[in-house]
């Protein structure tokens, strides 16, 4: 596909690109333009970070490829479930995203010109696999992915790379109902096979999952994500059974993790010398009061979302939170599949935007669908006394709390033993969500402020002790956000949707700035 921009659009371009190079210079030379006051007082710098920290930005394939049925690529979950119901408030799709399959090697230079030492991005399933193990490799899918990694190395950018974030072939789907069923395990294990065989010599970061509690929850409890199944009280699905089929899912997606482990320690390790982890959607959950039930309720939401993933990884089974709520509801493992997960991760991949207050059920009312075992009877709410636990963003339920990025990692230390840990996601939802206006877009000083404060409690969990060596901002532009289509924008860079120009915000200029170790506050203004 070829984009024909007008020349309308071509005349707003460089009239933008031109304003960007001035808030460039105004930013290093505070002589017009967006400033950024300089203060006395201390703020975050790149040097309260230890030496080989990797800062970074991520992506995701569906998120930013496009080119969904170019080069032999099948149609993937995603592809099928957005044309059938439609995505986003306007039905919009990831049928050409940020169409960073054509515009990969400039995406790679933005990134070197910002300075980034690591990108995260993921592997689309249905591009190299288009079929999964019923099907050959795609040499194609195979070649593009090469060239991403190739550059970047160019660059000096390490590779951080994601197996499976949310988009698989959707005839895995259709053959066998995926990760409901056990075969989805052995289809998962041959994907990654594959990317350790033509990727490993130069990755040196892996993680099998992106958010596997997210993914199970929205896709087979809310029935907001494909397959779309769920019941009620949850949703109006078609099929589905909301409070069984998301610890059928996870459980799959364990023992995928496990035995993917099992397979890159046994005959790639050793030879290309990389790590493996899995990427967790943590959320600090912080008891609404400071009641014995309701602090409980908080550790038994660690539990329930987090410790679901990490515990079988880390100590070969669920938490007994889960077994003590759930009883025979909860999947077995055997013993031979306990050897398998546990100590089966190098890292754990944090990606963290919010923090949310958590009451317990068992002894007041809440709402339906969280009175049940399988959400731990237990709620999460946003208000304490009528206040909200931080300042709203453009996503439903994430809020701005800069302490929950130190506490949930201090958390996470504490109960798994410092292992090593990245922030594989952090970003900023303006709530301007149906902002046109691009200057307004451009001047993103909310963005800015939340990673500075982000960044100054994860310098602080650092110094006292935790393990962290990595942070990545979601994300590196604007792209395709799931069900909220191009309306939610997290990115450093605006994407003119037109044109697919990619124009550095506030919040780009200051990343770069703070990774020269040019240090500039939080109290950002803008002026004509």
């Amino acid at each position: 596909m070829k984009l024909q921009p007008k020349s309308s659009t071509i005349f707003l371009f460089w009239y933008l690109i031109s304003i960007c190079a001035l808030v460039l210079e105004a930013s290093n030379n505070n002589d017009g333009g967006f400033e950024l006051e300089k203060k006395e007082e201390h703020h975050v710098k790149i040097s309260d970070f230890p030496t080989g920290f990797f800062f970074g930005a991520a992506t995701s394939a569906y998120q930013v490829e496009g080119a969904y049925l170019e080069d032999a690529k099948s149609l993937s979950n995603w592809d099928t479930f957005c044309h059938s119901v439609g995505c986003g408030e306007n039905g919009e799709n990831g049928d050409i995203a940020d169409y960073h399959y054509h515009l990969f090697l400039k995406d790679i230079e933005i990134m070197h010109s910002l300075g980034l030492k690591a990108y995260r991005f993921s592997i689309s399933w249905a591009r190299i696999l288009p079929r999964g193990k019923f099907g050959e490799v795609n040499p194609m899918g195979i070649m593009f992915y090469n060239k991403i990694i190739d550059n970047l190395i160019l660059k000096g950018i390490e590779p951080f790379v994601t197996i499976h974030h949310f988009d698989f072939p959707q005839e895995l789907e259709d053959k066998y109902g995926s990760w409901l069923n056990h075969e989805m395990q052995e289809d998962f294990v041959h994907l990654a096979d594959i990317c350790f065989k033509y990727f490993g010599d130069r990755v040196k970061y892996w993680t099998t999952f992106n958010e596997p509690n997210l993914f199970t929850d929205f896709a087979y409890m809310w029935g907001a994500y494909p397959p779309s199944r769920c019941s009620k009280p949850f949703g109006n699905c078609r099929t589905g059974n909301s409070d069984v089929e998301p610890l059928i899912v996870m459980h799959n997606m364990v023992l995928a993790h496990g035995k993917t482990a099992k397979l890159y320690y046994k005959k790639y390790k050793l030879e290309q010398g990389g790590s493996i982890g899995i990427v967790v959607n943590c959320l600090m959950f912080v008891p609404l009061t400071n009641s014995k039930l309701d602090v409980e309720a908080a550790q038994r939401a660690f539990a329930f979302s987090i410790g679901r993933v990490l515990d079988p990884l880390i100590y070969g089974d669920y938490p007994q939170e889960m077994h003590e709520y759930l009883g025979n509801q909860l999947p077995k493992f055997s013993i031979h599949e306990k050897y398998i997960l546990k100590n089966s991760i190098d890292f754990i991949g944090i990606n963290h935007y919010s923090s949310i207050y958590t009451k317990d059920c068992t002894n007041s009312t809440c709402s339906p669908t969280a009175n049940r075992a399988i959400q731990g009877f237990l709620d999460i709410v946003a208000m304490r006394d009528g206040v909200l636990i931080g300042e709203s963003t453009g996503i439903e339920g994430f809020y701005v709390v800069p302490k929950g990025i130190e506490e949930i990692v201090n958390e996470i230390k504490f109960r798994y033993k410092n292992k090593p840990m990245f922030i594989t996601e952090n970003g900023y939802s303006s709530p301007d969500l149906h902002e046109k206006q691009v200057n307004v877009i451009l001047n993103d000083t909310k963005r800015v402020k939340f990673h500075q404060e982000y960044l100054e409690f994860l310098a602080k969990s650092i110094r006292e002790g935790a393990d962290v060596r990595g942070y990545f901002v979601w994300s590196l532009m604007d792209n395709y956000e799931w069900l909220s289509g191009y309306n939610v924008k997290f990115g450093l860079y605006y994407v003119d949707r037109e044109t697919q120009t990619r124009i550095p915000k506030l919040s780009a200029i200051w990343y770069k700035n703070f990774l020269l170790n040019k240090t500039y506050p939080i109290n950002i203004r803008a002026y004509a």
